[in-house]
């Protein structure tokens, strides 16, 4: 890390440490920022287009059917930013059966299916628990239980240094180096007062400059991006800002990654925070307007599969097994059987009711442990292709 790079000491500062290495200690929140006319509207934009989401989110007929498939696909391109070659086909089909994948790519699904284990913790949390270094370090415990990683003292703040750079860099020529442990536990307690304090800031800037802040320190030894991203829905949450995490925010930042990766070194290399705040808005801007592109999408098609359920024989229980589709587009009979609390040949039954009305296909090809995929709802919540190609 080359001290001359981080040019402005208002955002942090860069000590040279005992052990002869430069490390960056990011200034407590929150910083200046100049509220000029390109801020302004990007956060108006941002606040309104999320609004539009809550709302729609709130009227939906069926906003159970919305959270899973949201979660799941939030976990997907959160993780995929870290390097994980999984797939939200290979998630939930995953989650469907276990089935026996190659074994590296069985590796990533296992760290995806972490990341929704430990948003859906994370939101359950906050009914007793607001977010908090508690929260946080309970929530890293989960994400990295049982998969790589799982020895880097999951649910612990770090008690060596790391560093950031590309694969293979050292100590000395990381691009950043977060603060060395003592400092590290001062800025973690910096920010969790910032975190709870009352401000006039904005809840989405706010949540903005929590996330710069938590990479910037990088308290763990692995998990950092998937915990700071998994950070931001939950701060919305909390905020009231989102009913329910529906807002797939790292679809934006892996599109954008290396700008996503930019915005946030500069901040600490030349203070641009309103680079970084504006680049945030506008990826809550384009992802609540594609949250609402996809609820209403989804909307339309649970109405119409309504006419199926009004004539069926049993219309109740037909409407509970389309209400499982969208909650589980990717399933098993298994699945299905004990969502609806019955026995295995029932769920079988509407499983090829359904195929022959071609709303579901086998996608295994196997005579046993049978896979099925709802492909009008899948397509409708996937929007990434199935290879993380």
């Amino acid at each position: 890390m080359d001290p001359k790079d981080f040019r402005s000491p208002e955002v942090g500062q860069v000590l040279l440490t005992r052990k002869g290495y430069w490390a960056f200690i990011p200034a407590p929140l929150p910083p200046h920022l100049a509220w000029e006319l390109p801020l302004i509207s990007a956060l108006s934009d941002a606040e309104r287009d999320l609004s539009r989401l809550t709302t729609l989110a709130g009227a939906f007929p069926f906003p159970r059917l919305l959270v899973q498939p949201f979660v799941r696909r939030e976990a997907v391109l959160s993780s995929r930013i870290e390097g994980t070659r999984a797939s939200l086909i290979d998630l939930f089909t995953y989650e469907s059966a276990q089935l026996p994948f190659h074994e590296a790519k069985n590796d990533d699904v296992r760290e995806v299916y972490n990341y929704v284990r430990a948003l859906e913790f994370g939101m359950e949390r906050l009914k007793t628990l607001p977010v908090s270094l508690r929260m946080i370090r309970e929530i890293h415990a989960k994400l990295l239980e049982n998969v790589r990683g799982g020895n880097l003292t999951p649910g612990e703040f770090r008690q060596t240094q790391n560093w950031i750079g590309s694969p293979g860099s050292t100590i000395e020529s990381a691009t950043l180096v977060p603060p060395p442990v003592d400092e590290m536990l001062i800025a973690l307690d910096q920010l969790e007062k910032f975190t709870h304090e009352e401000s006039d800031i904005p809840d989405i800037i706010k949540a903005a400059m929590i996330h710069y802040q938590f990479e910037a320190i990088h308290p763990f030894l692995d998990g950092n991006g998937r915990i700071g991203r998994l950070l931001i829905i939950l701060l919305l949450c909390e905020g009231n800002m989102l009913p329910q995490p529906l807002l797939n925010l790292s679809v934006y930042f892996e599109h954008y990654r290396q700008e996503y990766y930019d915005r946030l070194l500069a901040v600490s290399q030349r203070g641009d925070w309103d680079g970084w705040i504006r680049f945030f808005l506008r990826g809550v801007s384009e992802q609540a307007q594609d949250g609402v592109v996809r609820v209403n999408h989804l909307g339309e098609l649970r109405t119409n599969y309504q006419k199926i359920a009004d004539s069926d024989r049993n219309p109740e229980r037909m409407e509970q097994v389309l209400d499982f589709l969208f909650m589980r587009p990717i399933f098993s009979v298994r699945q299905l059987s004990l969502a609806l609390e019955t026995n295995y040949p029932t769920a079988q039954r509407y499983i090829v009711k359904l195929i022959e009305l071609g709303i579901l296909h086998e996608i295994t090809g196997y005579a046993r442990n049978r896979i099925f995929r709802a492909d009008e709802i899948f397509k409708a919540l996937e929007g990434i292709s199935n290879s993380p190609e």
